[in-house]
């Protein structure tokens, strides 16, 4: 059986890779902003707030649902999108420690 190059690779690191992924999109990025800025559960089609039609915008939630950045609840025919507090605090801290772990101390580029 073959391998993915990413399976050699440490399932802590592929793990912090597939949350950062999740951030290489300035539109899951605004989605992120948007939901926390609106400090609360957004019902219906958020498309209306962001440069982006229906479609693209319903690709992009799936991609931050799928994650579990954001949650989705269905509301009659609307779906309730909300950030996952949960998620969001733990990616906090991988960012945290991935960059501390970056050790710049004495590190010289010459």
């Amino acid at each position: 059986m073959v391998q993915a190059k990413t399976e050699l690779f440490d399932s802590k690191l592929r793990d912090k890779a597939n949350l950062f992924k999740a951030l290489s999109h300035p539109a899951r990025l605004q989605i992120l902003q948007f939901l926390s800025h609106s400090k609360k559960c957004i019902t219906g089609d958020i498309s209306e707030d962001l440069p982006l039609g229906r479609t693209t915008v319903n690709q992009h939630l799936k991609e931050l649902k799928d994650i579990g950045l954001i949650q989705g609840h269905i509301e009659g025919v609307k779906t309730k999108y909300c950030l996952n507090p949960e998620k969001i605090n733990e990616l906090k801290s991988l960012i945290t420690e991935f960059i501390e772990d970056l050790k710049l101390n004495n590190y010289k580029c010459s």
